[in-house]
């Protein structure tokens, strides 16, 4: 991507190991040797030059540390990047090339800038995915790109902008939640420009869906969308096979990622996210006791960036749950398979029982079509047993039988996750589940009665408010 400001011998050594990567001639002496080149130049770049990392790697053997024994190294926590803010920068906000933040919706909002070095490294994994994508489903040819972002100060329409600028695709920025926008205008957008591609995160899949059908669209007639890219929350098949009973269109994940650490891995046509690998030793732990699995593995994902941008980060807990694996994935593609199945913190106890988000909605999707979006309500009973009633709002008039629909997804509920739920049709979910990923998962899609409603879950209810002010 952009590299006219990156230092040429950097972008040099940078391209060609991203070449031999991406045809796959690399092997493990080489992965060694950039591995722990890089390594090392991290972290004496974080400890000459954040004055977080001076103090939290002080005394340690810097130059004795490789990939293989990073648990020498002490984590760096979400809570460590809101504490000490500008601090964890190893350079001054002036000399970035763009600046942006998080959300803030779950705690202060912190400081994301990204310099020549860290966009470049980071957005070229991104335009290959997409370059591939769109060739395996559109050819020579390029569609036209609608863009819904979830906020300015996020990187995602500067990304996913250039890319469709350098791939000469057509492109429009529509933010339907803005007030100056709506979903109206974004609809009639849409419609008008013949939007093929939509990329956003997942819950607008649906409230797109939900809206068209309040505005009088038919959205197998009146839009050309026939692909959803998403991004920043979970997307399992089961809600991807749902999307398509609405539009008639697929949905692939296009990038798992965060305004912390930057592209984490890209989507294939396979529907499968692959790391960036040359910008990553990753590390797969045990969320309770911290203990290191090593690369692959299932647990939450740890990351260590390997470019020596203005924020890298060392051995970061994420805070995503995820399943690692070195398979070979049958697109060809590079690198290592991540699969995420949700956050840590959205991981829900019902009745004794864990359950991961991907679980949930797996087992709630599975045979659901025309769904316009649920959630699961939770309140405590008289037994000791939690009482669940789940809510699903379908697409008015759609083909499957209601009855059919209400049971069979009772059923795999009690099968697959221990769970007995009462399931029920309502013609007006909660607001709160159109808030999706911008606060969290479990904040959208669980409404838990058996305590008082935590921060993530009020910050969601401010959220669903602004959402109902300003569409």
């Amino acid at each position: 991507m952009t590299d006219t400001h990156v230092d040429p011998r950097f972008r040099d050594e940078y391209t060609r190991f991203l070449a031999a990567y991406r045809v796959g001639t690399l092997r493990q002496p080489q992965w060694d040797a950039w591995d722990d080149r890089r390594l090392t130049r991290v972290l004496h770049h974080v400890a000459a030059n954040s004055a977080f990392y001076k103090r939290h790697l002080a005394g340690l053997d810097l130059d004795g540390v490789t990939s293989r024994s990073l648990d020498r190294l002490p984590y760096t926590t979400k809570d460590d990047l809101r504490r000490e803010l500008h601090d964890v920068l190893c350079a001054p906000v002036s000399s970035a090339l763009v600046y942006y933040e998080t959300t803030g919706t779950t705690g202060a909002s912190t400081p994301c800038p990204r310099d020549a070095k860290d966009v470049f490294t980071s957005d070229t994994h991104v335009e290959e995915a997409c370059r591939r994508l769109f060739a395996a489903r559109y050819g020579d040819r390029m569609p036209m790109l609608g863009l819904m972002g979830p906020s300015e100060l996020y990187a995602f329409g500067d990304t996913f902008g250039e890319v469709a600028q350098r791939l000469g695709a057509g492109h429009v920025k529509i933010w339907p939640e803005s007030p100056r926008v709506g979903f109206r205008k974004a609809l009639r957008l849409m419609h008008e420009l013949e939007v093929e591609v939509v990329v956003g995160a997942p819950a607008l899949c649906l409230g797109l869906a939900k809206a068209a059908v309040h505005y009088g669209y038919d959205l197998r007639r009146d839009f050309k969308v026939d692909l959803f890219l998403v991004l920043g929350e979970i997307c399992t098949p089961a809600f991807a096979r749902n999307v398509a009973s609405l539009w008639g269109a697929d949905t692939l994940p296009v990038l798992y990622g965060s305004q912390e650490a930057l592209a984490i891995a890209t989507g294939c046509t396979d529907g499968r996210l692959h790391l960036s690998r040359p910008n990553y030793l990753p590390e797969v732990i045990d969320p309770v006791s911290g203990r290191s699995h090593g690369p692959t593995g299932e647990g939450e994902l740890v990351l260590t960036m390997l470019i020596d941008g203005i924020k890298p980060l060392v051995r970061y807990r994420t805070g995503d749950h995820v399943r690692l694996t070195e398979e070979r994935c049958a697109c060809g593609r590079p690198g290592p398979l991540v699969e995420v199945t949700g956050r840590v913190a959205d991981h829900v106890v019902i009745s004794g029982q864990r359950l991961r988000p991907a679980d949930l909605e797996e087992a709630l999707l599975e045979q659901v079509r025309g769904c316009l979006g649920y959630q699961i309500v939770i309140d405590p009973g008289p037994d000791g047993e939690d009482l669940v009633t789940v809510r699903l709002e379908l697409l008015p008039g759609y083909g499957d039988d209601p009855a059919h629909i209400l049971s069979a997804t009772a059923d795999r509920l009690r099968e697959r996750c221990s769970v007995r739920a009462r399931v029920e049709l309502t013609d007006g979910l909660d607001p709160v589940t159109h808030t999706g990923a911008f606060v969290s998962w479990k904040a959208a899609r669980i409404h838990d009665r058996r305590t008082a409603p935590d921060h993530e879950a009020r910050a969601a209810r401010q959220a669903a408010a602004r959402h109902v002010l300003s569409n």
